[in-house]
């Protein structure tokens, strides 16, 4: 299928711009991808369409406040968005500025210190951070970096909702947002229904909010993220599979994970950076289900979700969304494939 096939029309009222006052509140559209039906249900319900012995794999990481703004000498404005820590305190940021600033220029931030300008690389700016420990700088002065389809200013609940109860592993600039439904009473659910849970990290970069250009479809490679997969993980995966349950990745980029974990056609330990782009024709070696928010058109993640029920049935299941009220993106609702 074309780029343009992965299109679809969305109303602006269906982009969910707060979280629901509960997280497991929101809809589930769940998806049969043999028998290509689909149901339309309730994040709640989640445990009624697993089995005793599933074990459903989350990512773990944690978004960190990573928008930072402040400004250049001259006095002119700038936004910064860390996308990864380097060592000594240097760091790879998204810079937007009316001028570029020029490599050892010094950027006051608003409510904290501020950052020397490097050099580019490639698409970002290397700066090193003035104060000894640059995480404590975002803690105290940086700003949730919602995606730019929320078109409001984050607050203290983001802070909060745009994280996974589960989150520990700082390193996120983006949410791994099919975790963002669950609850500790769905845990609790779950676990009386006999299904497990294990913990990858993939910590999700700013480019998942990109559209796809020709250089990443002409290439196969997207934007690198961190990953890792323990042995522990792999042991929990391998113990459910041979009592017979499904391995169910909670959001894409658990998907991705577990798919780069087993590139070679084994799963085994992995860490790393990886560039994965998992779209139609890809041989899944992993997952038998994925838990997963909707996506944007002509996406990286929309083909991800095609490759694995079809992409005919999920662009046609998308339409459904649309017409049914659904709620889209990060704060939306859900879908499973199974």
């Amino acid at each position: 299928m074309p780029v343009d096939a992965y299109d679809y029309d969305l109303p602006a009222a269906q982009i969910a711009q707060e979280p629901l006052p509960e997280r497991a509140a929101s809809r589930l559209m769940v998806l049969d991808r043999a028998g290509r039906r689909r149901e339309d249900s309730m994040f709640r319900a989640l445990p009624g369409f697993l089995r005793p012995g599933d074990l459903l794999v989350l990512n773990d990481t944690k978004v960190i406040p990573a928008r930072l703004f402040g400004r250049r000498p001259s006095g002119g404005a700038v936004e910064l968005l860390v996308e990864r820590f380097l060592e000594n305190g240097a760091a790879l940021v998204s810079l937007r500025s009316s001028k570029a600033p020029r490599p050892g220029e010094t950027l006051a931030l608003d409510g904290g210190s501020g950052v020397r300008v490097v050099r580019r690389r490639g698409e970002w700016t290397e700066v090193v951070f003035e104060d000894a420990v640059p995480s404590a700088t975002l803690e105290a002065i940086g700003h949730v970096p919602l995606p730019p389809y929320i078109r409001r200013a984050d607050d203290a609940n983001d802070r909060v909702r745009y994280q996974t109860i589960y989150a520990r592993e700082p390193g996120a600039v983006a949410a791994p947002t099919a975790g963002l439904h669950f609850d500790a009473a769905t845990f609790q659910a779950l676990q009386a229904c006999g299904v497990g849970v294990a913990f990858v990290t993939l910590h999700v970069g700013s480019g998942t909010f990109r559209p796809l250009r020709e250089e990443t479809l002409r290439e196969g490679r997207l934007h690198p993220e961190f990953v890792r997969v323990d042995a522990a993980c792999v042991a929990q995966i391998e113990r459910a599979r041979a009592a017979g349950g499904r391995i169910i990745a909670v959001g894409t980029t658990s998907a991705r994970a577990l798919e780069t974990a087993a590139c070679e056609g084994v799963l085994a330990p992995c860490q790393r950076d990886t560039d994965l782009f998992i779209r139609p024709g890809f041989v899944f070696h992993v997952i038998d289900g994925l838990i997963t928010n909707f996506h944007l058109p002509k996406s990286s993640l929309l083909m991800l979700v095609s490759a694995f029920a079809g992409g005919e049935f999920v662009m046609d299941s998308y339409r459904h969304a649309v017409a049914a009220g659904y709620r889209f993106f990060s704060y939306g609702d859900a879908m499973m494939i199974l």
